[in-house]
């Protein structure tokens, strides 16, 4: 995927009681054409909705909504990779190890292995929302 130069609207839907998920989403800072809307799946509503009917399953990965184009998983943080800044350490090593497309269809099983686990020794239910 090409990094647009104008301004751009970007949802993420991700699972706001995994702690990883959210921790990533607090660290990410993106590219200041990028307007990004972050929507807990947990709480519902239109956005969810939309992700869901599209065929994602929310179990599966975080969600990344540009215009009409979708980006699922390993996918979607290879995506906010390429749309992050250099600002940090964090987001330094997120887009050092995820603009790798092969890294992150590597990698991301692993990390959502890890967060399925972690939810489960939380006492989460897992959120059930598929397509």
């Amino acid at each position: 995927m090409s990094v647009p130069d104008q301004m751009v609207g970007a949802v993420l839907v991700y699972d706001g009681e995994c702690p990883f998920c959210k921790a990533y989403v607090r660290m990410l800072k993106l590219r200041e054409h990028v307007a990004l809307q972050l929507i807990d799946a947990r709480s519902g509503g239109a956005s969810v909705d939309t992700t869901v009917a599209a065929g994602f399953d929310l179990d599966e990965g975080m969600v990344l909504r540009i215009g009409e184009r979708y980006f699922h998983g390993d996918e979607c943080i290879h995506v906010l990779a390429m749309l992050s800044t250099s600002t940090g350490t964090l987001n330094r090593m997120n887009a050092a190890i995820f603009k790798s497309r092969t890294a992150s269809r590597l990698i991301y099983p692993i990390l959502r292995f890890f967060r399925n686990l972690t939810l489960k020794i939380m006492g989460r239910q897992p959120l059930q929302l598929r397509g």
